[in-house]
């Protein structure tokens, strides 16, 4: 019990996480949403990805691959150090890592500024190491970003939506911006969970404040 309540508020020690496995988890070759539009790549040329941690994955998947731009997404682990983890070892805390989306995105018709719009009004990016009633550090906020322009472009993007969160009266922003490192993709039964292929009815209690985050960034990226 003192490990269990332990991992609920503080990302475990690298010494003390689970070894994981080399095989990686096998992936579906279609999109349940998307049909033949793979979930890893290469994908075609033009496109960009990005990595989000917004609470629980199949809520977030969805929100995403609901938006125009969004040509594919995939759920998985990312932001700690267990290799090839299963669902149980993430939720069990001793991995490290977060529940998190990959984006695969068409900056022309989706620049990276508008999708990160998506991420701070989807969620709660002020809960810490939980997001409504789900509870532990795999549910806390993340931006992986994949390159120095997205970089710069969610730290802009959340000093801005921190100032309209102080006017709402939020506190402070608890998401960590990140290199992304490795992305694990989930098990085949988490893809998609929520499309009505799988699960139509399916409920993701996902939420954001309410707070709509201003427009107009001046970053200068081509991503």
């Amino acid at each position: 019990m003192r490990m269990f309540g332990r991992h609920k508020n503080r990302v475990i020690d690298q010494a003390d996480a689970l070894p994981g496995r080399a095989t990686p988890i096998t992936v579906p070759a279609s999109h349940a949403v998307f049909g033949d539009r793979g979930l890893q790549g290469p994908f075609p040329g033009g496109l960009r990805s990005a990595v989000f941690g917004m609470g629980c994955f199949w809520g977030a998947e969805r929100l995403f691959w609901q938006t125009p731009g969004v040509w594919t997404t995939a759920v998985g682990y990312a932001g700690g150090v267990t290799p090839n983890p299963t669902y149980e070892e993430v939720c069990s805390g001793r991995t490290g890592h977060a529940e998190v989306v990959l984006v695969v995105f068409d900056p022309s018709e989706l620049p990276f500024q508008e999708l990160l719009r998506v991420f701070w009004q989807g969620h709660d990016p002020t809960q810490g190491m939980r997001q409504g009633a789900d509870i532990g550090t795999q549910y806390r906020s993340m931006i992986l970003y994949a390159d120095e322009g997205q970089r710069v472009t969610a730290a802009a993007s959340r000093d801005v939506y921190q100032q309209a969160l102080n006017a709402s009266g939020y506190g402070q922003i608890t998401t960590e911006v990140a290199p992304l490192g490795e992305f694990f993709y989930a098990e085949d039964y988490h893809q998609q969970y929520l499309s009505d292929a799988k699960n139509p009815y399916g409920y993701c209690g996902l939420g954001g404040t309410g707070v709509s985050c201003p427009v107009g960034l001046t970053v200068t990226t081509d991503k």
